[in-house]
């Protein structure tokens, strides 16, 4: 295992860890998401070795790096206000990473025309810092945390300071490098697009607990339990097992019926869940593969970049559904509208 994190505890004023443990391999993309306060940039920076944990240990390739100096642990960490020395040129900003490494001239330069290259920033190296966009300078901070070859890379809320177009374009650009590279990631983030695009593997914490592990599809669709699924926006109802039906769990919920191919036992009560975008939206009923159909009603409508959340009343339960602006347009909706609701019996799952 390349980072093993066993029973870390820590407590910082009111901000806490309890009981971490945490195995990354080598090479993996790992996001951490959870609430604001829940401990995730204390783990981050607990990890870096700016602070010390009251109990329990922090291996790095197989190396006990618990009580070691934050210069000898070779790990980088990526903030979201770049931390650029303003008077320095980009070059001297990611140069400034090699010095205590004594490299030659000539090796460095290589060095830092390769990864500038890769970062897309070669053309920007004489610039002063504030002359540059937020995305430049988030490029030039990244190139300066990789230029020292770490053996771990810590992003803290690296892109929240930029906007949709950007965050899009850091997320494939640091993607090929951490591949290229080989290199291990920490990323904690506030966003799930975060998530999707860049995860191998995601951590979910709240109250400084680790409440799931897993891969981005797991954690968003498979919640292990109510704090899990909420906090991920997925849809969370009562229902009661009244029967099976050709494999099938059916549901009772609020005088309809809903279809899983997850198992429970008849009469049991249960809360299901379904992710807003795992569920179609028609406007007429039609016949379909999907097990599911239910009619409802459109009583709030939000824009969200390209997307759109609906919340969907049908028969006083309240649904959350996400389609995207050009389907919300072909089938020109509007608070009010009558709609149907398509959702797979995979989609249902059972906490």
């Amino acid at each position: 295992m390349f980072l093993e994190i066993k029973d870390i505890n820590i407590t910082l004023g009111k901000f806490y860890l309890k009981n971490i443990d945490l195995n990354i391999e080598k090479g993996e993309y790992v996001t951490i998401i959870g609430p604001s306060g829940s401990g995730k940039s204390i783990l981050l920076e607990t990890i870096a070795g700016f602070y010390k944990p009251e109990k329990g240990e922090i291996y790095l390739n197989n190396e006990n790096i618990t009580n070691k100096s934050i210069e000898s642990r070779h790990i980088s960490i990526v903030y979201q206000d770049y931390m650029l020395f303003p008077h320095m040129t980009v070059y001297e900003n990611i140069m400034y990473g090699l010095k205590k490494y004594n490299k030659n001239k000539i090796q460095n330069d290589k060095d830092i025309n390769e990864i500038s290259k890769l970062l897309k920033i070669d053309h920007l190296l004489q610039r002063k810092p504030l002359t540059l966009s937020g995305g430049e300078m988030q490029r030039a901070s990244i190139a300066r945390a990789l230029i020292v070859k770490p053996k771990l890379l810590l992003m803290d809320e690296a892109f929240s300071a930029l906007d949709y177009k950007i965050k899009k374009e850091m997320r494939k650009l640091l993607r090929d490098v951490a591949k290229k590279y080989q290199i291990t990631v920490l990323h904690v983030t506030h966003d799930f697009d975060d998530v999707w695009a860049l995860a191998d593997k995601t951590v979910l914490l709240k109250f400084g607990k680790i409440l799931q592990v897993g891969t981005p599809e797991e954690i968003f669709s498979q919640p292990k339990n109510e704090c899990v699924a909420d906090f991920v926006g997925t849809n969370i109802l009562n229902g009661k097992v009244i029967g099976k039906e050709k494999n099938l769990t059916v549901l009772g919920i609020n005088n309809f019926k809903l279809y899983s191919t997850d198992t429970a036992n008849i009469g049991d009560d249960v809360r299901i869940t379904v992710r807003p975008e795992n569920i179609t939206v028609a406007v007429n009923y039609e016949e379909d593969s999907a097990q599911n159909c239910i009619n409802g009603k459109i009583e709030k409508i939000e824009k969200r970049d390209y997307l759109m959340d609906l919340k969907v009343n049908v028969n006083g339960v309240k649904f959350i559904v996400i389609i995207t602006s050009n389907a919300y347009e072909k089938l020109n909706l509007d608070i009010g509208s009558d709609i149907y609701l398509i959702i797979k019996a995979l989609n249902i799952n059972l906490l």
